[in-house]
């Protein structure tokens, strides 16, 4: 069985996002990029079944900039046999991400497609349901626990109140949450050893019609009255007049 995984370049956790001087996108010059923390999550799970004898190949699948390269090295470092990098000029939206990753699904013939439940710089989480859609597989999302046997898949996820499991086959898509696992550390050999593999370029359709524009990026404003009160009757009466 070969698996799909989607690993994505995004700014640092750690790095607070700030505007460009044009106020038109999120400045990126200068500034750390790291793979989404989810996408790593499903990349650790995709490595672990292939540990299992459970799969034969792991893909990783980038798509973005020429940075991505590098982002890709980190999956290669992680256990990932290839990597596939789709090449875009902007930022596609969540659609057009979608499309390519049911095609190279297709083109090569994957059983299984992990994803991050969503990307910490979108956040919108709409690209795992779009490519079960695109693909017409069952999908299970926001995963924590997955078993598997043969094509046999079980999911539970964590919903308000409880937890749900989904029982289904393969082929499907999956997005996973960061309590399925813990990602390995990778080690300098594996680092230096991922810098000498080959990141192949795919080309896909419709990757330039992007259908999302964004208009403006801004830093919400922080504003306080420091209304200074002397007794806690004091504090009640003011925040009774401001409900």
């Amino acid at each position: 069985m070969k698996i799909l995984v989607g690993f994505k370049r995004v700014i640092d956790y750690n790095i607070t996002a700030r505007p460009n001087a044009q106020g038109t996108a999120v400045e990126l010059s200068g500034v750390k990029m790291s793979p989404n923390p989810f996408d790593e999550i499903a990349l650790e799970q995709a490595v672990k079944l292939k540990e299992q004898g459970l799969a034969t190949e792991v893909v990783a699948l980038s798509i973005g900039d020429a940075g991505c390269a590098e982002t890709l090295r980190t999956a290669l470092a992680m256990g990932a046999d290839r990597a596939l990098h789709v090449k875009t000029d902007g930022t596609p939206d969540a659609l057009s991400v979608a499309k390519a990753f049911a095609q190279v699904a297709k083109d090569e013939g994957v059983k299984l497609v992990l994803l991050g439940k969503q990307a910490i710089d979108t956040d919108h989480g709409q690209t795992p349901s779009m490519v079960a859609e695109l693909l017409g597989w069952p999908q299970a999302l926001n995963a924590f626990k997955m078993e598997l046997t043969g094509d046999d898949a079980k999911v539970t996820s964590e919903i308000d109140g409880g937890l749900e499991t989904f029982a289904f086959k393969l082929p499907a898509v999956v997005s996973v949450d960061l309590r399925l696992n813990t990602p390995r550390f990778v080690s300098m050999p594996a680092i230096i050893k991922a810098r000498s593999k080959p990141i192949e370029e795919k080309t896909v359709d419709g990757m330039a019609a992007t259908r999302v524009t964004v208009k403006s990026v801004f830093t919400p404003k922080q504003e306080r009255k420091q209304v200074m009160v002397e007794t806690l009757d004091d504090l009640l009466k003011h925040l009774e007049a401001r409900a």
